[in-house]
């Protein structure tokens, strides 16, 4: 039983990696969104999000490279952080698209609708639906992109 265990987990380790790193960053991510909207930003949800990504995807390339994909890749580092950027900045834009068109499209914002359905509205559509749509692309377009199949680093054993 633990040997099939320990086989599923090494078969997805990539994936709960990234997983376990998309946890940390969606933390960092929402800290600094409401952080900016509390305080500085409060009538600008759209641009605190964008400032909050900006930050978790810093943050998500560091953990990513480091441990995610650690026996991946192999490129130079500026072309590789250059091909996590242009990802990441896909990913932005998928992040946001379901906030804005929540905000803009569907007008769930002041002054058509309560400051606190607005707030429930962006949450769900920025936290919840903007990042589960973009993390699944990202884990798709980072190991497709930058860091593809080619073993340059020891890969770290599971168990």
């Amino acid at each position: 039983m633990r040997q099939a265990l320990l086989a599923w987990l090494d078969k997805r380790a990539e994936l709960l990696k990234f997983i376990m790193v998309g946890a940390i960053c969606w933390v960092v991510d929402t800290g600094v969104v409401y952080t900016l909207k509390l305080t500085v930003l409060g009538e600008k949800p759209l641009t605190a999000r964008v400032i909050g990504v900006v930050v978790a995807t810093v943050a998500s390339y560091a953990l990513n490279r480091e441990w995610s994909f650690r026996s991946r890749g192999g490129r130079q580092w500026h072309w590789e952080a250059t091909l996590y950027l242009v990802c990441s900045g896909i990913g932005v834009l998928v992040t946001v698209l379901p906030q804005a068109v929540s905000l803009y499209v569907l007008q769930l914002r002041v002054p058509f609708v309560s400051p606190v359905t607005q707030a429930v509205a962006n949450f769900i559509t920025g936290q919840v639906i903007g990042v589960l749509l973009a993390t699944g692309f990202r884990f798709w377009a980072f190991r497709r992109f930058v860091f593809p199949e080619v073993r340059t680093r020891e890969p770290e054993p599971v168990g």
